[in-house]
This record gives C-alpha cells, sequence and structure tokens, in this order.
C-alpha cells in the first residue's frame, strides 16, 4: 500500500487520485480512437466520456452513502476519499449517456460499444489506485496471495491482518475483460454486442469478488447476496439477453479496424 506519492508543505498528492487521472485518460483516449474508426463522431464522444466521468463520481458517492450507518460518517475523511461504489457510478453514467445521446444523434448501441474497451481498462487502473489507497479491501484469509497493510494512513484497510486483495483481483480480471473486447469489437458483431459482453464478464467477476471483499452493511434484506451481488446479477441477465438477442439477428456492424500498427 502506497497512498501518497508524495508531500511539500501542506500537499500530498494521493497515489489513488493519480492513478484515477490516468485511468481517465487511458479510457478517453481509447474511446475517442475507436469511435474514430467505427465512423461515429469523436469530438461528440470525448465530450460524452467527459460527462460520464463527472456522473460517474458522482453516482459512486450516493451510492456508497446509502450503505453508510450515519449522517455524521458521510462526512468523515475516510468517506470523502473513498472512491465510492462503481455500480452507482455506472447507473448514473449510463442515465447520462442515455440523455447526451438522445440529444446529440448518437446511435446508442454502437456509441455504448466503443466505450466498453476504455471502461474496462480504467476501472482497471482505478482498481491499482483502490490497492495504494487501501480501499475496497477483503475479507481475512491466510491464502498464500495473501496481503498485509501496514500503513497507517490506509483508507479503511485493517492494519497487519492478512487478507484478500480484492482490488487487485478486479484489475487483473478487467486487464483480461479489456483484451477480450478489444479483440472482440474488431470481429463483425451486432450492435451492443459489446457493451453487452462486458456487462456480463464484470458482472460474473463482482459477483464473485463480492464474497471475499469486506461490507459493513452486509447481505441486502437479510438474503443471501449484498446489494452489489444483486445489481451485478441483474447486469449479467441484461447482457446475456442482449447478446442471445444479437446472435439471432446476426452480425449486423462491420468490425472496427485495427489501428496503424496494432494487430
Amino acid at each position: 500500500m502506497f497512498p501518497h506519492l508524495f508531500t511539500i508543505g501542506g500537499y500530498s498528492q494521493s497515489t489513488y487520485g493519480l492513478l484515477v487521472a490516468i485511468a481517465f485518460v487511458a479510457a478517453i483516449t481509447l474511446t475517442g480512437r475507436l469511435a474514430k474508426q467505427a465512423g461515429l463522431s469523436q469530438e461528440a464522444v470525448m465530450n460524452l466520456g467527459m460527462y460520464c466521468a463527472l456522473a460517474g463520481i458522482v453516482g459512486a458517492k450516493i451510492l456508497m452513502f446509502t450503505h453508510i450507518g450515519s449522517i455524521g460518517e458521510i462526512f468523515t475523511m475516510e468517506t470523502l476519499r473513498a472512491g465510492g461504489d462503481f455500480f452507482g457510478g455506472l447507473i448514473l453514467a449510463l442515465i447520462t449517456a442515455a440523455v447526451y445521446m438522445r440529444k446529440k444523434g448518437l446511435p446508442l448501441l454502437p456509441t455504448a460499444d466503443v466505450f466498453a474497451p476504455g471502461l474496462a481498462i480504467g476501472h482497471g487502473i482505478g482498481r491499482i489506485g483502490c490497492f495504494a489507497a487501501g480501499c475496497c479491501y477483503g475479507v481475512r484469509t491466510h491464502l498464500p496471495w495473501a496481503v498485509t497493510f501496514t500503513n497507517p494512513d490506509s483508507n479503511g484497510a485493517p492494519l497487519n491482518v492478512p487478507i484478500h486483495p480484492t482490488q487487485l483481483y478486479e484489475a487483473l480480471s478487467e486487464a483480461a475483460i479489456f483484451a477480450i473486447l478489444y479483440w472482440r469489437i474488431r470481429k463483425p458483431h451486432a450492435p451492443g454486442a459489446i457493451i453487452s459482453l462486458y456487462l456480463v464478464l464484470y458482472g460474473a467477476v463482482r459477483f464473485l469478488v463480492e464474497f471475499v471483499r469486506f461490507h459493513e452493511q452486509g447481505e441486502l434484506f437479510g438474503g443471501p447476496f449484498d446489494a452489489s451481488q444483486w445489481i451485478a446479477l441483474g447486469l449479467i441477465v441484461l447482457g446475456a439477453a442482449w447478446l442471445a438477442k444479437g446472435r439471432k439477428a446476426g452480425p449486423a456492424v462491420a468490425p472496427v479496424p485495427a489501428a496503424r500498427g496494432v494487430r
């Protein structure tokens, strides 16, 4: 864990903040390139990415606040420094995207498809930031790959206790998902197939990771799963249903051509 890169006077640069910035630049750059190659307006798509990023930050915080036991905890430094709940950010970003795309006349599914690989790689980089900060941590374990946080500036992770590196589980999974999506978008596919595949793959990863991730709020309504797992299951069903529909209709979108020098 390495929560701070450097401190100058009263200013401290967090590792998490820097990695989130890198994640955004990587995601928006890749999305803009894929949009141009797919014949979409690169400017409109990149502006959409900006709005979705802002909506994602707000949505992640809002859903995180619903897990907090008391109003007073919302205003603690630990809570304000936390990245929030990814699903909250994803949901509000999707709503923002739908409104913006309708206003600008961007085709819904092809636009969502070019966003999917960038979403995966950006989220993966962001999870490395979570690991550096010590948030979104796992439950105690004695597996050989367990990690132990020792820095007192940890953003919630227990110190000197071996726990599951859930942040790295997601980071590695997102890297694999990115590779799959980046390969798949270059093949003939039905509109919406790429974003649907992302929902299925990430939904499955998140559902499984939640079993070893620490939760103060416990299972939703006393059931077998927590709120994030129910959302993950919903995304899996949604993505799988659209993939099945697209498979029946057959490919309708030409593959995004490979960038120069990329195979």
